[in-house]
């Protein structure tokens, strides 16, 4: 077929720090405990990712009445409210929380500010978990905004002392749209010190910015659930280049590489790489001959464990992470 000659693979691409440390979290929690390990909600938003730790004995949950009295239970990478983490508590779970070191920051920032008399807006998307974690943080007093729109029509009950935070894992550019369109109608909100939308969401976004022009086709690797996946196919679209998401390999359609002589490929930050590796030999397989890494960001976070799933160095317990394409991750 006429269609692609070269892979590009944009840098960085794939799992960042938060996701790694909750599917290790939940995979010690597994090699200590034992199955089954209950997650509140898909650790990560990716389906490889849970169906390999369902595999393994984790079982996912939306609703705490379907964990049994003394199980372990995992918070997932998303957050929690106060309700459910006091739930929890209340019905004795012996609890690991695998929220994003991130996510939690922001969940700081608001409990800090809302001590202080403040109001909150938060930029993020309804229904997701996170932003449901962050306002589940208060009972009163913070308010969803999606879009510019809502900013127009959003009423808090004082605008003296007004917040705004931000989903972790949303359109930087949209942020700041919406941000722009916040400050314009409240001149006197507080901003986080340092932005809230994580390095890792930044990252992959800047590495399309720099990606979709040099290609003629990108092909995102992400579930339809992962926020950031989306927001990085979005992206190269925006840029005027055809840009489409795949779960894995097996959705590529031939047609899509017809007229793409250069493909360009990422991955959201909670799709790991052996799935971009089934992509690419896919893409081998209808012609590709090259493929190619761009220059980009390396990066180097690294989160900490909670107590509790620390390596045991009186047993040499060391469990295997992250470590063979074969195992999934």
């Amino acid at each position: 077929m006429v269609g692609a000659k070269e892979v590009l693979l944009a840098e960085p691409r794939g799992f960042c720090a938060g996701v790694d440390r909750a599917i290790e979290i939940v995979e010690r929690a597994l090699a200590k405990f034992g199955a089954p390990i209950y997650v509140r909600h898909e650790i990560v938003h990716n389906t490889f990712v849970v169906n390999d730790l369902k595999s393994k004995g984790a079982i996912f949950i939306e609703e705490l009445d379907e964990v049994p009295p003394g199980a372990t239970l995992v918070f997932s990478a998303h957050g929690v409210s106060k309700a459910v983490q006091q739930e929890a508590e209340r019905r004795g779970f012996a609890i690991f929380d695998a929220t994003c070191p991130l996510v939690t920051k922001v969940h700081v920032e608001v409990a800090k500010l809302a001590k202080e008399g403040y109001e909150f807006l938060m930029i993020g998307h309804k229904g997701h978990p996170e932003v449901e974690g962050t306002m589940g943080q208060l009972s009163e007093g913070i308010h969803l905004v999606e879009d510019e729109a809502d900013v127009a029509r959003v009423q808090p009950r004082q605008t003296e002392r007004l917040a705004v935070v931000t989903q972790t894992t949303l359109s930087v550019d949209d942020a700041a749209g919406i941000k722009a369109a916040i400050r314009a109608r409240f001149p006197n909100v507080r901003e986080p010190k340092q932005q809230d939308i994580c390095y890792a969401t930044q990252n992959r976004q800047d590495a399309v910015k720099i990606l979709a022009p040099q290609v003629d086709l990108v092909i995102v690797v992400g579930s339809p659930t992962s926020s950031n996946s989306n927001r990085l196919r979005e992206l190269a679209a925006r840029l005027g280049t055809p840009a489409y998401m795949v779960d894995n390999a097996g959705e590529l359609r031939e047609e899509w590489f017809a007229n793409a002589a250069r493909v360009g490929l990422t991955a959201g930050a909670s799709a790991p790489e052996v799935l971009v590796d089934e992509v690419i030999a896919r893409i081998r397989q209808l012609g590709a001959v090259a493929v190619r890494k761009m220059d980009g960001i390396e990066e180097t976070v690294k989160f900490p464990l909670p107590k509790g799933l620390k390596i045991d160095t009186a047993t040499g317990l060391e469990i295997a992470v992250r470590k063979a394409p074969e195992t999934g991750r």
